[in-house]
């Protein structure tokens, strides 16, 4: 057996090149699972969030969130994790977490916040309600944060419920254009596969690089995902069977790299 053999055997992803669309702890902890497996990360961060229209709303509720006036706290996207973590946003241990699917929740761990719920099987905001309404018979005090252009269906089913809702609006999502060199080992087929792990990224991902080779995977982060990007006419090769990380890291492993991986060693 020869060296090269060995890699690929121990290590799947040997000699695939992956761009990781968002940055921050998250990112970091992608790139460090995809070395791990053998790929070579790029972190090019495709989305960022602005600041909501409406600071003081927003920072009143964050206030609020810090002396625990809160019973939950729902997240549904990883973005808004980077909001609270610009904000400095402390989210005291008896104010429960709810996630909407694995990458928020680990992008939450990753920032240092604590998660106490995830989706069984729907990872999408009506999903999240109805687990919550199911573990929560009482009425709660809950705090849910979304962007912009989100519906509020979350808060609207959860206060269809009884709860008392507090529906704010934490940020707006834009795009964020990558590097040159970035767009040109795109376009070049340098770059194996791109994680796709939101719509939005989705909708980067289409709009940056018009001319991603037949080679290049696209790989998506749970068949929600997967229906976001076809939406956007983002063409999807691999679709994790779970919305997490590892499971779309696995999909792509399971995925013979398109060229020789000696091209790509590093």
């Amino acid at each position: 057996m020869n060296t090269h053999t060995r890699l690929s055997s121990a290590k799947p992803l040997t000699g695939w090149r992956v761009l990781v669309p968002r940055g921050g702890p998250w990112g970091d902890s992608v790139a460090a699972s995809l070395r791990r497996q053998g790929a070579v990360p790029v972190i090019a961060p495709l989305i960022n969030f602005a600041p909501s229209t409406d600071q003081d709303t927003l920072l009143a509720a964050l206030a609020d969130l810090s002396r625990g006036e809160f019973d939950w706290l729902t997240v549904t996207s990883a973005t808004t994790v980077d909001v609270l973590r610009a904000y400095g946003a402390t989210i005291p241990d008896d104010t429960h977490v709810a996630a909407v699917g694995e990458t928020t929740a680990a992008a939450l761990q990753a920032s240092g916040y604590h998660v106490d719920l995830v989706p069984d099987a729907d990872n999408s905001a009506m999903g999240l309600a109805d687990q919550l309404i199911a573990l929560e018979r009482e009425p709660r005090r809950i705090l849910t944060l979304r962007s912009e252009i989100a519906k509020p269906v979350l808060s609207a089913r959860l206060t269809d419920a009884g709860h008392e809702v507090r529906s704010v609006v934490a940020y707006r999502t834009v795009g964020v254009p990558v590097a040159d060199r970035i767009a040109e080992d795109v376009r070049s087929g340098r770059i194996t596969a791109i994680l796709v792990t939101s719509g939005s990224v989705a909708a980067q991902v289409k709009a940056q690089f018009p001319d991603i080779p037949a080679s290049t995977l696209i790989a998506a982060i749970g068949p929600r995902t997967a229906h976001d990007a076809d939406a956007t006419g983002l063409a999807v090769d691999v679709v994790a069977d779970q919305q997490s990380v590892d499971a779309l890291i696995d999909a792509v492993a399971r995925h013979a790299h398109p060229q020789d991986a000696d091209e790509y060693a590093q």
